[in-house]
């Protein structure tokens, strides 16, 4: 049978042998703990992660697509009926427009959130990344209030 050092965990014979400090073992020199070295790319700059999980998701975030595509049919539907003449007072034109930029805003709406949370969740890992996402933000929200000018004019026509 093979002696344990003191301080060793049980376990069969055959498995390496585990201890909490490496101070309890008896004639095994302390070792000089070293801080790993930060990897970096080949430019010399640190490597930053590729992503930050996503801790809460968004309610629209499964219907996203289905969403986009009611938006896509409707604002076919709208710009169809502009381009063969009809005014922009026809109800071919307004409800196409109503439909299609209400799920529009929520689409949008969801975004500014995702991207939002996105922007936090990256400040303290890498700021410039963070910081980028929250322009995205802003231009979502810029976006926002353009889609509710144009919804305003056409359904005010």
């Amino acid at each position: 049978m093979v002696a344990r050092p003191r301080g060793a965990c049980d376990g069969p014979p055959y498995t390496q042998y585990m201890t909490d400090h490496d101070e309890t073992m008896v004639g095994v020199p302390a070792l000089d703990r070293q801080e790993r070295p930060v990897r970096l790319d080949v430019r010399g700059r640190p490597i930053v992660p590729s992503r930050v999980p996503e801790p809460k998701p968004t309610p629209l975030q499964g219907v996203f697509i289905y969403l986009s595509i009611g938006v896509l049919f409707s604002g076919v539907i709208a710009i169809m009926a502009l381009e063969l003449g009809t005014p922009m007072s026809s109800l071919w034109v307004k409800i196409p427009v109503l439909i299609g930029g209400s799920l529009l805003l929520a689409v949008t709406a969801d975004a500014i959130v995702r991207i939002s949370r996105s922007a936090l969740a990256w400040l303290p890992v890498h700021r410039g990344t963070g910081l980028f996402r929250m322009v995205w933000a802003a231009v979502l929200v810029g976006s926002f209030v353009v889609i509710c000018g144009v919804m305003l004019v056409v359904l005010t026509a």
